[in-house]
């Protein structure tokens, strides 16, 4: 029998014993009665995981700058890469590629993740180096392997279009900058929520919308501590945590600067191979999984996840109830479902 370090077997019992105390009282005999209440309306309070409730009203004018700026491929040194051009709307909000293609078909080193619902999480990017939506919307203008540019280059192409000259100086009083740029996109960004997933539907109290196998997996999903590090409104994204808690998921491979997670940005052992925690909304569309696209399939990341950070080999009634469960957080993008 293996002996894991005494960190690892507490961080077990941690998780497990938060998801028995988040299972208890919502097992499916024993599920809340249906409700038609607003999010906002209900103590969530213990609740893991919470419903996407968006308010219906028209954006604002920085945001519909920021869309025209989302999908301009001046923003690239060569006019052939836009922000869109790795975070598709038609796929997910990424690009389901291992890596990325940026300037003249540079490679990227990690796999990009989706776009949808960012504004929900705690930092951006896998190792958490950008603390706002601006300077995270900076970042690829300025990577070689993505856009490969720079503000004064961007700034110079917008100037030339009156578009740009007349909104800009409308919306900031000091007109075309590198950080107006970032903050229109930024706010754009903000408006990019997919709302009313079947299991949104289903914690606003529709009984009828997960089927009894995808309830199944909600329920083993909360037993076995997943929604420990997967919580909140965005399913995830709103902490850090290592990956491989219960065995070396990186031993017997090179070592890679991606692999390192936060230790790129801190410097501290500690952070080494420590990552954001992905979101898991819309996840059924958006393969390849991990920072390094290893999972071709949810299965396989489902599997992957629960070996490494629960120390599980999973029956496999568990992992099809499970996948099925993540199948359900799919939600809806102007008011069509993702596909």
């Amino acid at each position: 029998m293996p002996v894991f370090p005494l960190e690892r077997f507490l961080y077990v019992v941690l998780a497990i014993a938060i998801g028995l105390v988040l299972w208890q009282g919502l097992t499916p005999e024993s599920q809340p009665e249906a409700t038609a209440v607003s999010s906002e309306a209900v103590d969530w309070g213990h609740q893991a995981l919470r419903p996407l409730v968006v308010e219906a009203k028209p954006p604002s004018e920085k945001a519909g700058l920021g869309q025209r700026l989302f999908f301009d491929r001046r923003l690239s040194r060569n006019d052939t890469v836009s922000c869109a051009s790795c975070h598709n709307f038609g796929l997910g909000g990424a690009d389901r590629q291992p890596v990325s293609l940026g300037m003249d078909g540079r490679s990227g080193t990690i796999n990009a993740p989706s776009v949808f619902n960012t504004s929900l999480h705690v930092a951006w990017f896998w190792d958490g180096r950008a603390n706002t939506l601006q300077e995270q919307a900076a970042g690829p203008v300025h990577n070689p392997a993505e856009m490969d540019s720079d503000w004064g280059a961007v700034v110079a192409k917008l100037k030339g279009d009156a578009f740009y000259r007349d909104t800009f100086a409308r919306l900031y009083p000091d007109g075309i900058s590198g950080a107006n740029i970032a903050d229109a996109i930024a706010h754009y960004e903000r408006t990019l929520l997919t709302p009313n997933s079947r299991f949104d539907r289903f914690l606003l109290g529709d009984k009828e919308a997960l089927s009894a196998l995808e309830r199944s997996g909600y329920w083993r999903f909360l037993e076995l501590g997943c929604a420990s590090c997967h919580q909140g409104v965005g399913i995830g994204g709103n902490m850090f945590q290592r990956f491989g808690v219960m065995a070396d998921y990186f031993a017997g491979r090179p070592p890679g600067k991606a692999d390192l997670g936060r230790f790129s940005v801190t410097g501290r052992e500690e952070d080494r191979h420590v990552f954001k925690v992905p979101s898991l909304r819309n996840v059924a569309l958006t393969a390849p999984y991990f920072h390094d696209a290893s999972a071709a399939t949810l299965e396989e990341a489902v599997t992957i996840m629960a070996r490494f950070q629960l120390g599980r080999e999973l029956p496999a009634e568990d992992l099809q109830a499970i996948t099925a469960f993540l199948r359900s957080l799919t939600g809806e993008w102007e008011g069509r479902p993702l596909e």
